[in-house]
C-alpha cells in the first residue's frame, strides 16, 4: 500500500533521447532546454519523461528524455505511453458536458434525479448534491481514497455503493475537497444515460476524432503496446526502483487513461481552440467556458513575498485554475503508482504543455512545465529546478531533525490482550471493504484487496502497519503507514478494529464478521427442537433447508451462523453465541446462550 498523496536511481548519467517530430524546425525558444532537462532527470533521480508543447493548432516541440525502461535502456519518446492518472478527469467531465448539450442532464439539479441508486451519507446530501458539485469537488466529502485504493474492486456498482457510508467533513458547497469517487460516479451516470461503457464513450467521443489511437484504459492494453513505460519510484533518496502497475479497475473514470504526449497534444489543442479540432467541434463551447472558469475555491491562493507573481487557486470541471506570472493557467496533475503527469494550457496565450513521467509522486512535471512556460511566455529566466531542489532538501533536513527530537508515546513492556489467533477474522466497513486478519508463523498480517500488510505490535492492542511487497518483502526502515487498534466487547472478545484512514474524521471502524464454518443440511437437523429455558421454550428451527434460527419468547428470531464445532453466532449481534452440547450418540442434549452478561443453559425437551 502506498501513501495516498502519490494519487495526485542508482545514480547514473541519463542521456536524452530526443525523437523529434517529423520536419520539426529548430525553435530558438527551446534552445538549451535539452541540457536543462537532462539535469532535471539527474537531480531528481527520475527514470524518464516526455514533453509536448502546442501553440495555437499545432505541435511545435515534442521529445523524450531518459528511459521508459531503465533495465533494458529503452528510451522514452513522444510516443511512449504513460499513465496520466487524474488528467483523466477532464475527459470524464467533458462527457457530462456533451450530455448537457444533448439536453439529457442539468448539472444544477440534484443528481438523484438521474441516478436514484447513488446515495450519500445523509438526506441533505441526497437532496442537494448536483453534478456541478461533483465535477468541482464541493460535495462535502473528503477523499476517502483508502476505500478504492486499498480495498480495490472490479465492480463499479459495488464501489458506488460505498459512498452512502462515507462520512462528510463539511456541508455541501462549504469547501473544496478533492474526491475521486465523484468522478467515478460521473462515469457511471454517462454509462446509464448512453447505454455504453465509460471507456467506449471516451474512445468514441474523444480518442477517435482526435487521432488518439494508441491511448487506452487497461493494464492489459498498455502492456500490449510496443512502447509502454515501466513505472519507478525512488528508494533511499537516490535508487531508482521498479514499481508494479496499479490496476485502478472500477475507478477508471477518475484516472485510468494511459496516453502519450504526442496524442495528449491533440486533446490540449482542442481546448486551446474553443473545443474544436481540425474545424470540428469535439467539446461544446458553452461547456468549455464553464469547465475552465472558477467553480470552487481551492485555497486562499495569496501571493507570497518570494513569489508575488503566482496567485489564486480555484477549480473548474476537471481542471485547476491559477495565475502564473500574470497569465491565466489551466492545469491538472496526475499521480498513480510509478507515474506522474501534468496537462496544462494558457487559453489567452494559445499555448499548451504536456509532461508525462514514469516516476512516482514526481516533482519533474511541474519543473519542466514551468521552465517551458517561461520560455513560451517570454518571461524572465527562473531556475525552477534549483529552487525546488533546495526546498526539497531543506524539507528533508527539517524532517530528519524533527525525527531526532521526537518523543514516542509507546508504552514499553506491554503485550496484546489476547493470543494472536484471537485477532484473526474478517473485519468489514461498508464504506471501505474487508480486512482479512490472520496469523502466519508468529506474526499478525492483514490483507485488503491485493495488499498484504504486516502488523507489528506497538503496545497493548495497537499495531503498526507495514507493506509486505511480493518481491522485496517488508521494509521497516520507515515509520509504519498508520496504526491499527483492536477493540474488545463486554464479553472480552475481539469485535472490531479502527484505522485513522481519513483526516478530520474519527478512525474508521471495521467490525469483525462471523467466520462461517461449513455445515451440511443433515448436520443441522440434529439441532432442531424445543429447549426449556427457565420455564420458557426456546425454538430452534431451519429455514430454506440451510439456515438455522433461534426464537426466544418475546424477542425477534435470530439467524444462527455456524462458527465452530456445534457453535453458532447470532448474525446481527456481536459477541452472542449458541453452543450445543452433543452426547456420544451425536444427539443434542442442551444448548447454552453465551452472552456478555453471562451464560444461560436450556435443556432440550
Amino acid at each position: 500500500m502506498r501513501t495516498i498523496t502519490t494519487l495526485f536511481g542508482c545514480l547514473m548519467v541519463l542521456t536524452a533521447s530526443s525523437q523529434k517530430i517529423k520536419n520539426q524546425n529548430i525553435d530558438k525558444r527551446f534552445a538549451g532546454l535539452d541540457t536543462a532537462f537532462v539535469r532535471v532527470l539527474k537531480d531528481w533521480h527520475a527514470a524518464g519523461f516526455a514533453v509536448a508543447v502546442v501553440e495555437k493548432n499545432k505541435v511545435i516541440y515534442e521529445k523524450g528524455f531518459g528511459y521508459r525502461d531503465v533495465e533494458k535502456k529503452l528510451p522514452a519518446t513522444p510516443n511512449t505511453l504513460f499513465a496520466i492518472g487524474s488528467c483523466t478527469k477532464a475527459f470524464t467531465a467533458s462527457l457530462i458536458g456533451l450530455l448537457v448539450k444533448e439536453g439529457k442532464v442539468d448539472i444544477d439539479k440534484p443528481v438523484e434525479l438521474y441516478m436514484p441508486g447513488l446515495k450519500f451519507f445523509n438526506d441533505p446530501m441526497n437532496n442537494t448534491i448536483t453534478l456541478r458539485d461533483m465535477m468541482s469537488h464541493r460535495t462535502g466529502l473528503p477523499r476517502h481514497d483508502f476505500s478504492w485504493y486499498f480495498f480495490s474492486s472490479s465492480s463499479r456498482d459495488s464501489i458506488l455503493q460505498r459512498i452512502q457510508y462515507q462520512e462528510p467533513t463539511a456541508p455541501v458547497r462549504d469547501k473544496w475537497q478533492y474526491n475521486n469517487f465523484m468522478f467515478t460516479a460521473q462515469g457511471a451516470l454517462v454509462e446509464k444515460l448512453t447505454g455504453k461503457s465509460w471507456e467506449d464513450n471516451v474512445r468514441e467521443k474523444f480518442f477517435k476524432p482526435l487521432g488518439m489511437s494508441n491511448s487506452n484504459f487497461t493494464i492489459k492494453d498498455w502492456e500490449a503496446y510496443n512502447e509502454s513505460a515501466i513505472g519507478y519510484g525512488v528508494k533511499k533518496d537516490s535508487i531508482i526502483k521498479k514499481l508494479e502497475y496499479y490496476n485502478i479497475a472500477a475507478m477508471s473514470p477518475a484516472g485510468a487513461i494511459n496516453s502519450s504526449v504526442h496524442e495528449m497534444a491533440n486533446w490540449v489543442i482542442t481546448w486551446i481552440n474553443g473545443g474544436k479540432y481540425n474545424g470540428k467541434e469535439i467539446i461544446p463551447a458553452s461547456y468549455l467556458v464553464e469547465a475552465i472558469s472558477s467553480q470552487a475555491i481551492v485555497s486562499p491562493g495569496l501571493p507570497t513575498t518570494e513569489r508575488p507573481d503566482l496567485f489564486f487557486a480555484t477549480y473548474g470541471f476537471g481542471w485547476s485554475l491559477s495565475s502564473y506570472k500574470g497569465h491565466y493557467r489551466v492545469e491538472h496533475g496526475g499521480n498513480i503508482n510509478g507515474f506522474s503527469a501534468s496537462t496544462s494550457f494558457f487559453p489567452t496565450d494559445s499555448i499548451g504543455i504536456i509532461v508525462l513521467t514514469n516516476q512516482d509522486g514526481s516533482t519533474v512535471p511541474g519543473i519542466v512545465r514551468n521552465l517551458i512556460a517561461d520560455r513560451m511566455l517570454a518571461l524572465k529566466y527562473y531556475d525552477w529546478n534549483s529552487d525546488l531542489k533546495k526546498a526539497n532538501d531543506k524539507a528533508k533536513a527539517t524532517a530528519a531533525e524533527a525525527k531526532k527530537t521526537a518523543t514516542s508515546n509507546r508504552k514499553l513492556n506491554t503485550k496484546p490482550s489476547h493470543p494472536l489467533k484471537d485477532f484473526e477474522g474478517i473485519y468489514n466497513n461498508p464504506g471501505y471493504g474487508n480486512f482479512d486478519v490472520y496469523v502466519n508463523k508468529d506474526s499478525l498480517f492483514a490483507k485488503g484487496g491485493d495488499n498484504v500488510l504486516w502488523l507489528r505490535h506497538y503496545h497493548y492492542d495497537v499495531f503498526d502497519i507495514f507493506d509486505k511487497e511480493a518481491k522485496e518483502g517488508i521494509d521497516t526502515s520507515a515509520a509504519g503507514l498508520v496504526k491499527i487498534q483492536f477493540q474488545m466487547n463486554a464479553a472480552g472478545d475481539i469485535e472490531s478494529l479502527t484505522v485513522p484512514f481519513e483526516a478530520g474524521l474519527k478512525p474508521i471502524v471495521f467490525t469483525k464478521q462471523l467466520k462461517v464454518k461449513a455445515v451440511t443440511k443433515e448436520d443441522l437437523q440434529k439441532y432442531k427442537g424445543d429447549y426449556e429455558l427457565s420455564g420458557a421454550t426456546v425454538k430452534i428451527y431451519i429455514k430454506n433447508d440451510k439456515t438455522l434460527y433461534a426464537l426466544v419468547p418475546g424477542q425477534p428470531e435470530y439467524e444462527l451462523v455456524p462458527t465452530d464445532k456445534d457453535k453458532f453466532g447470532l448474525k446481527i449481534i456481536s459477541g452472542y453465541y449458541v453452543q450445543f452440547s452433543v452426547d456420544e450418540k451425536n444427539k443434542v442434549t442442551d444448548l447454552t446462550f453465551i452472552q456478555p452478561n453471562g451464560n444461560f443453559k436450556a435443556v432440550k425437551k
